[in-house]
């Protein structure tokens, strides 16, 4: 079984939580059985995340040898310049080693859902879109890569694993996929 979820903003990847005060969780989304996360989203992200109950097929989509290519709308603080887009396409050295290469191409402004809490505007900074497509899957990667070329993120919204898409899932929306 493989579930496309749209997770909302300040959700965790996981169905429990022990901090105090608890967090949002996947418990509250009326979700299969037996189901777990192929893979992560950070708690202040946005959009698709795949769910399995099938370890191998777990594997393939998060290995970094099968080379799933994990696609995201990216708003970003600052408008961005050829060379900062330059830097992102041929990969950067982050604190954990350095990247694989990026696609990266600006974008108008998606249509998007609105987010609770919104993101912060500032009529002072001008902000941008961006598409950005990695191979990895690291710890905040996209906020960690940005952030390295000067622009940091203001928003990061998940919308494509290997051939799966978000395709019109609204927050807190789910549903099965094929897996073949």
């Amino acid at each position: 079984m493989l579930i496309a979820l749209n997770k909302p903003y300040g959700v965790l990847c996981q169905f429990t939580d022990r901090s105090t005060p608890a967090r949002r969780t996947l418990a509250e989304f009326g979700l299969p059985p037996a189901v777990y996360p192929a893979g992560r989203l950070d708690f202040d992200s946005e959009g698709l995340l795949l769910l399995t109950d099938d370890g191998r097929l777990a594997h393939r989509l998060t290995d970094p040898r099968h080379k799933q290519p994990k696609t995201y709308w990216v708003q970003v603080e600052g408008t961005p310049t050829a060379a900062q887009l330059q830097q992102l396409r041929a990969g950067l050295v982050l604190s954990d080693g350095p990247t694989r290469p990026a696609r990266v191409r600006p974008i108008a402004p998606p249509p998007l859902w609105p987010r609770d809490p919104p993101v912060r505007f500032r009529k002072t900074v001008p902000d941008a879109w961006l598409e950005l497509q990695i191979h990895e899957g690291r710890n905040r990667q996209v906020r960690r890569m940005t952030a390295a070329v000067g622009l940091p993120t203001l928003r990061l919204v998940r919308v494509a694993v290997g051939r799966h898409r978000l395709d019109g899932l609204l927050p807190g929306q789910w549903r099965a996929l094929e897996t073949t």
